[in-house]
Order: structure tokens, then sequence, then C-alpha cells
């Protein structure tokens, strides 16, 4: 019989010696005292909420699983509207970890319809549905209608129409073909009266591009569908089945000329059409949602580290044979550390990340909101810093919810057996998260944005337009010679190679090495007689790639800043953490680093050792870190991430209690038979001439 220690007492010994103070970090990561205290005060009023039990949601049905959500939404609509904004985005925050079907379900009205208002209405058209009650939810429940059957991320193609009718003053919405339906539509099967419908804008037999039309779909007091709307239910999903996902078709659907939002494009009486000079700047209330789930990905990376890490700080497995030794925490095994301790890293640079990108995001709109109607050089700038986050959200979007999903999934795998539990809590978070790579753009495509503007950029700075900050590391790859102006690492030592500003010169040596290699296939393409579309997409495959080396070297750039930021006592973990993620991107792209010439093979083998060490140190801070994350068990719901390390026994509590023995419901009706079959078989009828 082998010595054991109990699952609490292992957990207890992860937190004996951080070597940080935990809450201040906490602090740090939440943005100050004041969230984290706000943060743990709705956790706790959410826990203590019988509607929002958690525990269960694997067993439940997809109707049971459709009203909880709806009931939730009663609940949180008044108070969603009468608590002051930043509660309710904290708010929101921790629903989106908790239930992020519910989440997108709430957040299709209130983020989407109701953002499409805020972002294209008229002043007198938003404070219209204002009374309406589009922002409260009483007497307008909104959906948002872009996706269709046919087109996705190609919104310039979609096919539904809205066509003016200036001898009545109203849009006709129709959809011509059976790929023009709207198709994904959340809250349209079971919830929403009106959509926010983006249809070709046809004015006089000419097209003007794709516009944002309020169409009502039901009728507010019967909810029968309107005349000439047809909705079904798209069904069962891989994952948030929170959300009544539908389809829509409009056939010769009447709405007035003012139900067309006219923040930007105007139609008058008359039928004459007003494009806005600038009409880049329509795009920009579009942003939020990419910038938003960069602050998702790493909230859901939080909570499926905190799982992974806890458990293998209790889970034993096989001992170096002596006689009645503890078997050895996962934890302990070098492999492990490899499979969790980068991802921790990845989880902290998107933290930090997410807090830029918001910010940058909030400063966007309140530029562009400023602007009204100037032209000139603050319009120049607004577009500049436009087409600068619109990029960089792009880039980020699609770099981090990939690396979230893949985060749940290692995590997951880490758990072993027990990983493939619904009740263990990263099975159903990753089917949940996955449709976070294709909405709100699908990643490839977005990539290949941002990309693209990588290319302009570096093509403009070689006339001699000024680089943005985030791409200063350009200023010495724009020759038109397109040499790359390397300044290799001169140390050999893990100090040198692994420093944090050696590791931002490498990955900006790398990014720019990628840039100028896509901009060389894109003069290549425009060289063979393309035009300019087709020369972007005869360099897709380098454009991307430059997009994804850009996107690490934000992501480090970024941590680093936070690192200078924090405070003394939280910069040596942090800087620690940082130096991980720099360095084993690094190792895992190590042919980038020799093809560029920042690192001979023998540095990148230093580097190598440099992982494990850090791997190491990072092991001792482990629990503790994700004890930093600030997540109650409540919003972990996992019995393998608790935090007093009671994994076994509360594991085998929520499965009993959840599953409770039964008469088995089909034995009488399939097992009884087939356990008490004989082996007689049917001969037939016997033949006369057998008998002869």
């Amino acid at each position: 019989m082998r010595h054991q220690r109990s699952p609490k007492a292992s957990i207890a010994e992860e937190r004996k010696a951080p070597s940080f103070p935990i809450r201040e970090l906490t602090y740090w990561l939440d943005g100050g005292k004041d969230v984290t205290e706000l943060k743990e005060r709705i956790m706790l009023e959410l826990e203590r909420d019988p509607l929002w039990r958690v525990s269960d949601h694997p067993n439940l049905t997809l109707a049971e699983t459709r009203e909880r959500a709806m009931k939730k939404i009663r609940r949180l609509a008044d108070q969603a509207t009468s608590r002051p904004l930043e509660e309710t985005m904290v708010r929101m925050g921790i629903i989106s970890v908790v239930d992020p079907g519910f989440w997108t379900r709430f957040g299709v009205h209130f983020g989407l319809f109701f953002g499409a208002l805020q972002g294209q209405a008229t002043p007198a058209q938003l404070a219209y549905w204002m009374e309406r009650g589009a922002f409260t939810m009483q007497g307008v429940t909104g959906c948002f209608g872009m996706t269709e059957l046919g087109h996705g991320s190609n919104v310039a193609g979609l096919e539904t129409m809205a066509t003016y009718d200036q001898n009545t003053d109203e849009f006709v919405v129709h959809s011509p073909t059976l790929t023009a339906t709207k198709w994904w539509i959340g809250g349209a099967a079971h919830t929403a009266t009106h959509c926010a419908v983006y249809a070709q804008l046809i004015v006089g037999g000419k097209r003007y591009g794709t516009k944002t039309f309020v169409v009502q779909l039901r009728d507010t007091k019967t909810f029968e569908l309107m005349p000439g709307v047809n909705i079904g239910d798209l069904g069962k999903k891989m994952g948030r089945d929170q959300i009544d996902n539908g389809w829509i078709r409009f056939t010769h659907v009447r709405i007035p000329r003012s139900h067309m939002l006219m923040k930007h494009t105007k139609v008058l009486r008359s039928g004459e059409v007003i494009e806005p000079p600038l009409a880049q700047l329509a795009y920009g209330a579009l942003i939020q949602g990419r910038v938003s789930m960069v602050s998702d990905s790493a909230n859901v990376a939080k909570r499926a580290l905190t799982i992974a890490t806890r458990y293998a700080g209790v889970r034993r497995q096989f001992s170096d044979g002596t006689a009645n030794a503890l078997e050895t925490k996962l934890l302990d095994y070098p492999i492990h550390q490899h499979r969790l301790l980068p991802l921790m890293a990845q989880t902290f640079a998107m933290v930090f990340a997410a807090r830029e990108m918001t910010v940058n995001y909030q400063q966007l709109m309140a530029q562009l909101s400023d602007l009204g109607e100037a032209k000139g050089a603050a319009a120049d700038d607004a577009i500049k810093n436009l087409k600068e986050t619109h990029a960089t959200s792009a880039g980020l979007k699609a770099f981090c919810t990939w690396m979230c999903l893949n985060i749940i999934d290692q995590c997951r795998q880490s758990l072993g057996g027990h990983g493939y539990s619904a009740y263990t809590g990263l099975s159903q978070a990753y089917s949940d998260f996955a449709v976070h790579c294709t909405w709100e753009g699908d990643n490839t495509i977005l990539t290949l944005q941002c990309g693209r503007y990588l290319v302009a950029t570096a093509l403009e700075a070689r006339k001699g337009q000024p680089l943005p900050a985030n791409l200063a590391y350009l200023q010495g790859a724009v020759s038109k010679s397109g040499a790359v102006d390397t300044k290799p690492c001169v140390g050999t030592s893990a100090t040198a190679v692994s420093a944090l500003d050696t590791l931002k010169a490498a990955w900006s040596s790398v990014a720019a090495n990628a840039i100028v290699s896509a901009v060389r296939d894109f003069e290549a393409g425009l060289a063979k007689g393309l035009s300019k579309d087709n020369a972007y997409e005869f360099s897709s495959a380098s454009r991307l790639h430059a997009a994804r080396m850009h996107t690490y070297t934000y992501l480090l750039h970024r941590f680093a800043a936070q690192v200078e930021q924090s405070p003394a006592a939280l910069r040596p973990v942090l800087t620690l953490l940082a130096q991980l993620f720099g360095a084993h991107s690094a190792v895992q792209h190590s042919g980038e680093f020799l093809q560029s010439g920042f690192y001979t093979g023998a540095q990148v083998e230093t580097l190598k050792a440099f992982v494990n060490d850090a791997c190491a140190q990072v092991r001792k801070d482990a629990v503790p870190l994700t004890d930093a994350f600030g997540y109650t068990d409540y919003v972990v719901n996992s019995p393998l991430g608790r935090y007093d390390g009671d994994v076994y026994e509360k594991y085998f509590e929520l499965v009993t209690s959840l599953n409770p023995q039964k008469p088995i419901p089909y034995f009488d009706s399939l097992i009884r038979p087939l356990l008490e079959r004989t082996n007689e078989s049917e001969l037939g009828p016997e033949l006369e001439f057998d008998q002869e």
C-alpha cells in the first residue's frame, strides 16, 4: 500500500510560498481593487440565485436550455438598463464565462441589434426606437440579419434587396433567391420582433451597396409573423444551444423609408441618395464585436487553465519506484509543465492585449463621434486610426480565438479520461467557444485582412508615409531593395538570448521579414499583369503568414509594455511569463528566426533550454497564478478545478446526484429480449418431396 496524501493537502502545498502577492496580481489583472470587489459581488449574486444554477447544464434538453435562458433574459433586462454601464459590462464579462450561450442570446439584442441602432441611426431615428423600447426590450426585441445561406464574410455580396418605391415612400425588402435567406440569425426562431437587416440598397434601378434596415418580423401584441416574413428554427448546434438561431425569408416586405438607418448614407423622399464623404466610417461600430472576443478569449482561457492547473496540482500518477513513496503530481512532470505553462503565458498575453485593444477602440469611437462632418487632416487621421484598429482587431480576434480554442482542448486533454466528461467543464467549453473562430468574421478571412493592411502600410512607408507605432519595427524593412535590416542576437548565454528586449527584437525581425516577403509576392503578382485585388489573392498565403507573425509580435510588445507598468512586486513573475511566451513561441517557429538571421542554430538550442527552465520556475507559482485570476468555484464550475482541491469527492457527488439510479426504461423492450433469445432458428415449411 503506497503512502497517500489527500487532494486537499496536495493543493495546500501549492500555495505555501508564492513568489508574488496573489491579491495584488488580481487587482492588476482586473484593473483595480474596486473592479475586483465588484466582480466578487456579482459572482456571489449569481451563485446564490437559483435561476443561475449551472451545474446541471449538461443534463438539460434543447427546449429546457432555451427556456432557462429566456427566464434569465427576463431577469437581466431590467437590471442591465437600470444599473451603471460599468457594472453591466463587468457582469456580462462574468456571464460570458459562466453561461456563454445566454451571453450570446442576450448580446444579440443589446450588442448587435441595439449596437446597429447606436452606430448607424441618426439621432432622431435612435430616439424613435428608444421610445418604442429598443433599449429596454419593452415592446421591441431585436436580432441582427447579416449572414445569408449563401454569403457570410462577403458582406458586399449579400443578395437580400431593399428597393425604394418612391410612390409610397417605402422600401421593399425581398429575398430573391434561396441563398438570400438570412441564416444563423440569433433570436430569430423564437424571440425577435424586429431585425436589423443588411440588404442591397436599390434606388432608381441603381445599387448603392449594403445598408442596414429595421424590419419588423412579428406583431408585438400577437407575436404572429408579419405579412411576407417567413421564419424557421435551425435547431440543434455544436454549442450555445441557449440561442434560438433561425432563418428568415422576406417576400416583398414593405417598410417606411425612415426604417433605413441613415447616419451615413441618406435616401431623400425624392429618391436622391446622399452618400457620406467618408464611407469607411460606417464600419467603425462593427469592430466592437471583435474587440470583445479578444477579452472573451482571455477570460475563457483563464477558466480552462484554472481547471487543468489545479487538477494537475492534486492528481498523482506513478512514482519513482521507491517503497511507500508518494505518487508524483502531474504538475511535477516536466512534460506536463510544457503542456500547460506556455498556455498560461499565452493567456496573460491575451489579457494584456485585450486591455490595450479595448482602450484603443474606445479612443477611436470617441474620435469618430467628435469628427462630425469634419474634413481634411482630422478626417484623414480618423481614417488612418480606423484602418489600424480594424486591422489590429481583425488579427487579434482571429489569433486569440484560435489560441483560446487550443488552450481549452489542451487543458481538456490534460485531464485524461475525466476531460471527456460533460461534468468536468471543458468539453462543453470547447463546443461553446468554437463558434468564435467563425462569427464576427471567419478567422482566415480576418487574418488576410490584417495581412492586406500590413502590405499596404509597408508600401506606403516606402513612399515616406509614417508608420503606426505598432509597426515601427518595419522602419528598416521598407527599402525599395526589399532588404530587411536584421541585427542578429550577439549573445550566446540563456540570459542573453531570452532577455525580454532580445525577444522583442527577435520577433520584430521575424515579423518584418514576413511582411516584406508578402510585399514581394504582391509585387510579383502585379508584375504578372494581375489586378491589384488579384495580386493580393496571389499573395494570400504570405499575407496570412505575415499577419500571424505580426500578431505574435504585437502580443509580446504589449505584454512587455504591461510588465513595465506593473507594480514592482509583480514584475519578476510577469517578466518570466512574458519571456516564456516569447521564447516558447519562438521555439515553435524556430525556422523563421533562423531564416531571418536573428538567431543561430546554437542560440535556438539555448532558447529551448531556457524554455525548460522557465517552465520549471513558473511551475512553482502555477496554482497561485490561477488563484490570481479570481474565479470562484461557481464560475469555474468544475469539480476538478475546485479551490480546496477536493476533486474526487465533489466529482463523485455531482455525477451521482445528476444521474440517480433508476429502472432502465428500455430493459423489457430491448435488453431482456436480447438476453433471453434462443438459438433456435426458423426452418421454414417441410417440403413434400423431402419425405419421399
